[in-house]
């Protein structure tokens, strides 16, 4: 567990991190959990099975819960049974008061499964989100690459990062990135499951700690 100022990061697998401030608490993508405290929040990337995992997304979840996801979630979630489900594009912004959520772009530029066919097309709109809670700025990057719009995104304060390569940012990316976002902290995301490993996240920390604090959570 990491604690920044009031608020608890644990990271529970791939890019699911339980966020606790208070007495709410946010899941970012469950995928593969173990189950755990009930959600608050929930927020998805995107459709994608490792993201986008109802199983996993009942298992945190009750009545109460609310849902932010991308527009592209949409068949697959509008029928769980939870207080509220939101879909946002890219660029679009729910604020419920304790915290507010901005989905922001989330794509590849240089990965592709086919020439000229990125794992993760822009017009694809698979987001990530910058989640505001009191004054502290943290942002979910979601499976993307260092993509031109991050430059706005400033300033954040936590940065959770994908630095596994193949769908997502490789380490030395992700460092790029890093240097444009100048977060006061970042903590390596999207490794040991599906693909990547804590090689990656080492790496990642090796070259991104000259520029700021950078902490892996097991």
């Amino acid at each position: 567990m990491f604690k920044y100022q009031n608020i608890e990061f644990d990271y529970l697998n791939h890019d699911c991190f339980k966020i606790k401030f208070g007495d709410k608490i946010i899941y970012t993508d469950p995928f593969e959990i173990g189950g755990g405290e009930k959600a608050d929040y929930i927020t998805v990337s995107h459709e994608h099975f490792d993201h986008l995992s109802l199983n996993d997304i009942k298992k945190v979840s009750k009545p109460e819960t609310t849902i932010v996801a991308s527009k592209n979630c949409e068949t697959k979630i509008k029928n769980l049974i939870v207080r509220e489900t939101r879909f946002l594009r890219p660029g679009e912004t729910v604020d419920y008061g304790s915290v507010k959520f901005t989905a922001t772009p989330a794509y590849n530029i240089n990965k592709f499964r086919a020439p000229g066919q990125p794992f993760h097309p822009k017009q694809y709109e698979g987001v990530g989100y910058i989640i505001e809670i009191g004054n502290v700025r943290i942002y979910h990057a979601g499976d993307t690459d260092n993509i031109p719009e991050i430059a706005s995104y400033t300033p954040i304060d936590v940065a959770l990062l994908p630095v596994s390569g193949t769908y997502v940012m490789t380490a030395d990316e992700a460092v790029e990135m890093v240097k444009i976002l100048r977060p006061k902290v970042a903590i390596p995301m999207h490794y040991g499951s599906i693909v990547g490993s804590t090689s990656d996240a080492k790496r990642f920390k090796d070259k991104a700690s000259g520029y700021t604090e950078v902490v892996i959570l097991k």
